[in-house]
């Protein structure tokens, strides 16, 4: 009897474990690089794969799902990153730009999560001023943070902003090491969700040492497109007749060289102003990448280090693996650099989930997605539901194999700091599979008066003046490379029309009109139909 009743109690423990084994959480760790652009992992091919810049990363891609059309909304990096932690566009979570705060109350990711019975950290560059309120743990930059021997605001350490600690080392490899920490030590009793953010590679790149000769010896290839492109652009984009040339953007060549009234890091605005004008573009272009790449190189082994331990410690089949960056990077296409641009090198974000347990090797998706997506994708992933509030939506039935319903058929997108830092007109506009469609509308939101108090307001020329208002519009599926502008072909009148009605009613139902901003709105009234 005794040996009967030991066995039906064995049973039901087993039962049991089998149940909780059932419904465990994974664990969520979203991996977030500064800058890093998808043409800048092996993983997405192009031009810099041959040089196997990301062998971590890759292998990643490879036994889980990439996705090739993954977009942010507005190319820069507070906005984006209010974009991702809220699931809202712009104008909804209040952050135009990179002096706006998101309002503790719409860190609404690790809010939901915590709901969900999560423990909470964000580690690295957090670039949204206010405090991490709503992580159980944080250890962030402030600011930008620098490359080497980097301040910290960690939580428990004093109140924010006084809660410093200092650091020793190249700022990925610490940010990897705080991580491995803060995972050694974590509440094991609940399922983690871990934001492990890098600085690099942002510009003003400063690689560990170890990486100064990599690449040494290697010519790096070059866009066609860095030196010669006579149908790309527009008037907004080059000025009539050229005019604009030397005052709209941030080029690798010398054709920017004297747009500051003050000398800033970027007082040249040419990437090679420590080579001899004389030598010109192509080592500048070579100085640009293989410093940017240098970087690249130390996120990619820091996450191989992190993998190993993730492996080690028995954490990798039930951890959610999601690699992006908070946009794209222009790396010498058309002749510019930085971000902020709609072009698709600054508007694409790489975007690569690994999770065994639900999704095959060697998948890719073409699913048009975008960073307002990514909460409500990782709080389905949790066992939650998308909240009403957000506007991005949830993509978990592609990461299981299946297909969306009633999904989006283009996605969105604004710039709204004109000419500030890289002399890029404000402009907005609409992609889908197959077409693009930019307005420069080139004014800043601001009004004049307005300005006193923002460091930006006297070190730029131009920022209170209007650039050419255009249309520009590209064939994606003839022309991937944005290298002729087709808006004045008759044959894409039908196309162009159907855009522009669908970029009206977008920015309707996203709560993106200028209803607040008259002078805008009158400037898009105006030119709306040139």
């Amino acid at each position: 009897m005794l040996t009967k009743k030991y066995l039906i109690t064995i049973c039901f423990i087993a039962l049991c474990s089998i149940s909780f084994a059932k419904k465990k959480q994974p664990n969520i760790l979203f991996i977030m690089s500064d800058d890093h652009t998808a043409q800048a992992i092996g993983a997405y091919g192009g031009l810099l794969s041959s040089l196997n810049p990301t062998p971590n990363i890759d292998k990643l891609a490879s036994e889980g799902i990439r996705f090739e059309n993954a977009f942010c909304t507005n190319s820069i990096c507070t906005p984006s990153r209010a974009c991702i932690i809220s699931g809202q566009y712009s104008q909804t979570n209040g952050v135009l730009d990179l002096d706006n705060p998101l309002d503790t109350d719409k860190q609404y990711l690790p809010k939901e999560l915590k709901k969900l019975g999560y423990s909470t950290a964000m580690i690295g560059k957090w670039h949204l001023h206010t405090e991490p309120v709503n992580f159980d743990y944080y250890k962030v930059l402030p600011g930008q943070g620098k490359y080497f021997n980097t301040k910290f605001l960690e939580k428990g350490k004093g109140d924010w902003p006084n809660n410093i600690v200092t650091s020793k080392g190249h700022s990925s490899d610490v940010i990897t090491d705080v991580t491995i920490n803060y995972l050694k030590n974590r509440d094991e009793s609940k399922p983690f969700f871990l934001m492990h953010h890098y600085k690099a590679p942002h510009d003003m790149f400063e690689n560990a040492p170890r990486y100064d000769n990599y690449l040494k010896d290697v010519e790096i290839p070059e866009p066609a497109s860095l030196y010669n492109q006579p149908f790309w652009g527009s008037e907004a984009t080059k000025g009539k007749n050229d005019s604009l040339i030397h005052y709209i953007g941030t080029s690798i060549s010398p054709r920017h060289q004297q747009n500051h009234k003050k000398p800033t890091n970027y007082t040249n605005r040419w990437y090679g102003d420590s080579i001899d004008p004389k030598l010109g573009t192509h080592l500048a272009y070579q100085k640009y990448l293989k410093d940017y790449l240098r970087c690249v190189k130390g996120v990619d082994d820091n996450l191989g280090r992190l993998f190993d331990y993730l492996k080690k410690e028995g954490l990798w089949e039930n951890t959610i693996i999601i690699y992006t960056g908070d946009q794209g990077m222009m790396l010498g296409e058309h002749d510019l650099i930085d971000k902020r641009w709609m072009y698709e090198e600054a508007m694409r974000m790489p975007f690569i989930v690994h999770y065994p347990k639900m999704i095959e090797k060697e998948q890719v998706s073409d699913l048009l997605i975008n960073n307002t997506d990514y909460a409500p994708t990782m709080i389905e992933l949790a066992g939650g539901k998308t909240p009403e509030y957000m506007q991005g939506h949830s993509f978990i039935n592609t990461l299981k194999g299946k297909a969306e319903e009633n999904w989006r058929e283009a996605t969105y997108y604004r710039y709204w700091m004109h000419i500030i830092h890289h002399y890029v007109p404000a402009h907005f506009g609409i992609r889908t599979k197959e077409y693009k469609l930019m307005f420069f509308y080139g004014a800043h939101y601001m009004p004049k008066e307005d300005f006193k108090g923002h460091y930006w307001a006297t070190q730029y020329n131009g920022i209170d003046r209007e650039t050419p208002h255009t249309f520009e519009f590209y064939d994606l599926k003839n022309d991937p490379q944005e290298l002729h502008n087709r808006y004045n072909d008759p044959q894409y009148n039908e196309i162009i029309e159907k855009l522009k009605k669908q970029l009206i009613e977008k920015r309707e139902a996203l709560n993106e009109t200028d209803k607040n901003y008259p002078k805008l709105e009158k400037i898009i009234q105006e030119n709306w139909n040139n």
